[in-house]
């Protein structure tokens, strides 16, 4: 049964309104101003919220601002009357589903509820489906290395400590990341990432943070940064390590204050949020060269993760070829070929300088050049680029 809660401070029209929803046979809570709806909410479950935008105290567009920041995704439909038009229609562009004018249409009223709850159960249905996608994050291999990192993960993943995960390029620090994410009591909420090598030094700050419309030239209306995205999941600053020193300094101050303004804006957000951040650089010797803040650095390291390379883990290399098989031939439809002992042993020998990200490449290849059986033979004349070239130029 679909759990709606209406914030109204007109008691007739909260009767109403629970009187025809429950007719409906939806579970409706009520809720005589913005502060007890807001308690409400953080102790409740809804699919639907109607929220009335006059309001004395707290008004509605402040309320629908609080619902927002606590990381929310349910529609929230806001009821007007003549004179407060402009404003619906200001919440609307904040990110309200609907608005709907006094005297209540009560039909029209009822389609909107139940548009609304389409919209409820696709986002559940997207959640369910990032559940299924994340399968391609899974975390292969029972060498000393990996089962250590595992351990630490199921000790860590149900507080809010900070992370930073440190290792080479394609050993899989994204992967560890979402991991923490997926068993921590986050996971039904976003996982947010950001390449921060990807992201020019001028633009970071509006990346992370947000804009308000007329912030710079180029901002045409107002934009939610990474850190409100993530509000009540996790944001992953991924290569933090070549974010610029002027960006470091805005990232310390929401990591102390669990606070951001946006671009263009005085205004404070209050952003409860999982940090977790990782890097390829030495960051203790970036520190010595004056490219990383150390503040930031201790406020980053509360749990420290070394992610191994491949070459120091070739005993997972069986365990990891038989998961790209299994993954790439799904995802192909293909069928999926033998790998022999003899193969397994002969990517073992293989100097992985790329790593996981190379091994797969390299699975991948196999699957493709060859038969229904993968050996040793053919491991030497495709896993690398030369062995590829002589074969191709014979």
């Amino acid at each position: 049964m679909a759990q709606v809660l209406v914030i109204d401070d007109e008691r007739a029209i909260r009767n109403t309104l629970k009187d025809v929803l429950e007719y409906e046979e939806y579970k409706v809570d009520i809720a005589e101003d913005g502060l007890v709806g807001l308690e409400k909410i953080k102790n409740g479950k809804y699919d639907v919220i109607l929220l009335d935008i006059k309001m004395p105290g707290m008004d509605g567009i402040e309320v629908l601002d609080s619902i927002f920041e606590m990381g929310t995704d349910v529609p929230v439909i806001m009821i007007s009357g003549h004179a407060s038009l402009d404003t619906a229609v200001e919440a609307i562009k904040k990110g309200a589903f609907d608005f709907i004018e006094k005297p209540l249409d009560l039909n029209r009223l009822l389609i909107t509820v139940r548009n609304a709850l389409d919209k409820t159960h696709l986002i559940t249905e997207t959640k369910k489906l990032r559940k299924k996608v994340s399968k391609a994050y899974d975390m292969i291999g029972e060498s000393p290395a990996i089962n250590q990192i595992k351990a630490i993960i199921d000790k860590i993943a149900a507080t809010d400590a900070r992370v930073l995960i440190t290792g080479a390029n394609g050993t899989g620090k994204e992967v560890v990341a979402r991991w923490v994410h997926e068993k921590s009591i986050r996971a039904g909420n976003m996982f947010i990432e950001v390449n921060c090598a990807a992201i020019p030094s001028e633009l970071i700050e509006s990346e992370l943070f947000g804009h308000e419309k007329g912030a710079f030239t180029s901002a045409h209306k107002q934009r939610k940064g990474k850190f409100e995205q993530a509000i009540g999941g996790t944001i992953f600053l991924d290569e933090i390590g070549d974010m610029s020193l002027s960006a470091q300094a805005k990232v310390l101050r929401a990591l102390q204050e669990n606070k951001i303004s946006r671009v263009g804006s005085d205004r404070d957000i209050k952003v409860d949020v999982r940090v977790i951040a990782a890097t390829n650089k030495n960051i203790e010797q970036e520190i010595k060269n004056g490219n990383f803040r150390e503040d930031l650095y201790h406020r980053l390291s509360v749990i420290l993760i070394q992610v191994p390379t491949l070459n120091q883990r070739l005993d997972d290399i069986p365990l990891l070829a038989r998961h790209f098989i299994n993954l790439i031939c799904e995802e192909s439809g293909s069928s999926k070929p033998e790998l022999t002992d003899n193969a397994i042993a002969e990517l073992q020998k293989i100097n992985w300088t790329g790593n996981v990200r190379e091994f797969r490449n390299v699975i991948e290849r196999l699957i493709i050049l060859c038969n229904d059986k993968i050996d040793a033979e053919d491991v030497k004349t495709y896993a690398s680029p030369i062995g590829l070239q002589t074969n191709f130029n014979k």
